[in-house]
């Protein structure tokens, strides 16, 4: 709980993406704490929460069920995207706005040829795994193949990857995007433009992410905001900006 707000500030729920936690992905969000009450939440398997066999959007989505009460603003990231997606699409009055973040659930795009290809390569790649692949190495195959730097393997990290090694695929999501369209709620869906990422990644997932989310938007009916100079976490990025939408989001 981030809340240095005057008493009775608009709440926020943010959901984090695969391979992350609440305060590792959100940290550059918490300035707005001076005018809104986040709520950084851990999904199960991941941060302080507890394991889990099997991470899972729908689970995760009917824990935000629980944690949004009268209202809260919602905003996922990647993985996180398609929880909270299910989780205003079952309590609309509940959700005072809903704002995706890079969201992954490819297979919802899949008519697109961009969305479809890249469902194709991570199927190929990540379909199949070895079954004694360490938690380090599946850390390795997500990032030094595709340009990115190996971070640290710190336990807290490690443990990270061991539960998205078991998590349900978002990228093969299929969500029902007409409760969403039909929602009153303001939407916007917030992509970089890959411009400064690495050649291989944005080739990779990067298109395809960009291609994903200009369609949620136009079939939610959404706003589309484009963030240059970022790539899959525009609001690690790029915070001041993404802060700045997500504020005036939430003021409005």
């Amino acid at each position: 709980m981030w809340d240095e707000a005057a008493p009775g500030a608009p709440r926020a729920v943010l959901v984090h993406g695969t391979m992350s936690w609440g305060t590792e992905c959100f940290a550059a969000q918490r300035p707005l704490a001076g005018r809104f009450r986040l709520e950084v939440i851990d999904r199960r398997g991941f941060g302080d929460s507890p394991d889990i066999e099997r991470s899972d959007y729908a689970v995760d989505a009917e824990d935000l069920g629980q944690l949004l009460g009268r209202e809260a603003h919602l905003v996922g990231h990647s993985y996180g995207a398609a929880a909270v997606m299910l989780a205003a699409s079952a309590h609309p009055a509940a959700v005072r706005s809903l704002t995706l973040i890079e969201p992954s659930p490819l297979r919802t795009a899949a008519g697109h040829p961009t969305v479809a290809a890249a469902l194709e390569r991570i199927r190929a790649s990540f379909g199949d795994l070895d079954p004694e692949l360490t938690p380090e190495d599946y850390l390795r195959h997500s990032t030094e193949p595709y340009g990115l730097p190996m971070p640290e393997p710190t336990p807290r990290l490690l443990r990270a990857v061991r539960s998205a090694m078991r998590e349900r695929p978002v990228w093969d999501a299929r969500l029902p995007l007409g409760p969403l369209a039909g929602a009153t709620m303001p939407k916007t869906v917030i992509n970089g433009t890959w411009d400064t990422a690495h050649p291989d990644h944005r080739e990779f997932t990067g298109t395809a992410l960009m291609a994903c989310g200009e369609y949620l938007a136009g079939a939610i009916g959404a706003r589309h905001v484009r963030v240059s100079g970022a790539g899959h976490a525009p609001h690690q990025d790029r915070p001041d900006e993404v802060n700045a939408v997500l504020a005036r989001l939430w003021q409005s």
